[in-house]
């Protein structure tokens, strides 16, 4: 589930998958992307380590990451390793705050945490000459942080601030209405940043138990990008957290969330347009028909601002997009007056995209747009961490990214067909605005 929240979106951008068709990827550029590839995985007791040794890069990323995201949650601890996780990262008792800011602020390194859906991480990025030192102080961080009270006060005040912000926001307020309707019973229905009930009383103890539960090597993957050699790293990465504790952490499976039949949901509030999102069940990284529903939802998006926006002039920005989360969700996404006409028109794209063929002109016209976008969202050493962490954690293992490349090349315009066929169903709708505005007949054609 997508909802914006400032802290959270710093540190986890996660990756927009591209693709490339026909003669847009050639042999050689292949050949040229598999020699940049030169990945070392590694144990040290129990943690799972990934490094990607990318030559002439000027800096050097790294991603701790913590498995189970929400579903190592309750509604009682909702936020809180969200929480800890930023807290801990504000200092420890060798690198107080003041300190600690000021090296970063010298070196122009950064250093954050959070937590969402999925997973949670904690991140250092620095340039290849001040990475030791900023090693040092990272892990220093992630295995003594102080939760000093001053700090946690600072965070907290951040963190009510955002959730407050966000359902007074309509787009946001739509996003928590879509995931409150689809999570029913689902462990996404716990929000990952917490309500401001929970978030108002944990304590710099809870924080710190808590972040001391996290530290054990069966919860951790580390994830590194850059230029530095794999053995020096793996010293690094040894002397720091061989003595973790291996601990029994075992990940749960995440249910699919229910797409049974399709529902619409509306909340009543006085706006200038109405709010409209309408959700469709998704393939993740991990499945096969992953990269053919990517396509489609391409190939959707640009209908829908065509005719929605460009011929018909009904919404100013309407979208369709797709998530990666393991229990992934597509959707289409419109701000409109006339609502029951921009959803009517965008159903009948979705209808057409299910009995049709896209036109090869049309097909044949996306690889060098998402070839750039694909290349574009892997520029810089922290964007590689994360897909490869994303592929690690939710996409079947590291080594599927590789693939991501030729999996889409190897696309088709009957698959496009298929995967709308088989998962753009039972959409779910979500409104924000006047319910006088709404005819449910549109919405729900088979009702």
């Amino acid at each position: 589930m997508k909802i914006v929240f400032t802290a959270f979106l710093l540190l986890f951008a996660f990756l927009t998958a591209g693709f490339a068709q026909g003669t847009g990827f050639s042999p050689s550029a292949m050949k040229s992307v598999a020699a940049d590839r030169a990945i070392t995985e590694f144990d040290v007791n129990g943690l799972k380590v990934i490094f990607k040794k990318r030559t002439s890069s000027p800096t050097i990323s790294v991603g701790l990451y913590v498995r189970g995201g929400v579903r190592n949650a309750t509604p009682e601890t909702a936020g809180l390793e969200n929480f800890a996780l930023q807290a801990a990262m504000e200092g420890s008792r060798k690198y107080p705050k003041d300190v600690l800011r000021r090296e970063l602020a010298r070196t122009g390194s950064s250093i954050g945490g959070a937590s969402g859906t999925d997973l949670g991480a904690m991140s250092v990025v620095s340039t290849k000459q001040d990475f030791p030192e900023m090693w040092r102080m990272f892990t220093d961080l992630v295995l003594d942080p102080s939760f000093e009270k001053a700090d946690v006060e600072r965070i907290r005040i951040a963190l009510l601030s955002g959730i407050a912000d966000a359902s007074s926001q309509p787009d946001n307020a739509l996003s928590m209405l879509g995931s409150k309707v689809l999570t029913v019973g689902h462990p996404y229905a716990v929000p990952s940043e917490g309500t401001a009930e929970t978030i108002a009383k944990f304590t710099p103890a809870d924080l710190k138990a808590y972040h001391k539960g996290l530290l054990a090597s069966s919860r951790l993957l580390l994830v590194a990008v850059g230029d530095y050699e794999p053995d020096v790293f793996k010293q690094m990465v040894t002397e720091s957290f061989a003595k973790l504790p291996k601990g029994n952490y075992q990940e749960k499976a995440v249910p699919q969330i229910e797409f049974a039949k399709a529902t619409l949901d509306i909340t009543e509030r006085t706006v200038p347009t109405n709010y409209i999102k309408g959700y469709f069940k998704a393939p993740n990284l991990a499945d096969p028909d992953y990269y053919a529903m990517r396509v489609a939802t391409a190939i959707l998006q640009s209908r829908v601002y065509q005719i929605v926006r460009v011929q018909r002039n009904l919404s100013y920005a309407p979208n369709a997009e797709m998530d990666e989360d393991a229990a992934n969700t597509g959707d289409i996404y419109v701000t409109a007056v006339d609502a029951n006409e921009a959803v009517r028109l965008m159903l009948a794209i979705i209808e057409d995209m299910k009995q049709n063929l896209v036109d090869k002109d049309e097909f044949e016209g996306l690889p060098g747009y998402f070839l750039t976008t694909y290349y574009l969202d892997q520029e810089t050493d922290i964007a590689q961490v994360r897909s490869l962490a994303n592929y690690e954690l939710i996409g079947g293992g590291w080594r599927n990214s590789e693939k991501f490349i030729p999996s889409i090349n190897a696309v088709t315009p009957e698959a496009v067909r298929d995967v709308c066929r088989k998962y753009m169903k039972n959409i779910r709708f979500v409104v924000i605005g006047d319910p006088k505005a709404i005819d449910r007949r549109i919405f729900l054609p088979a009702q």
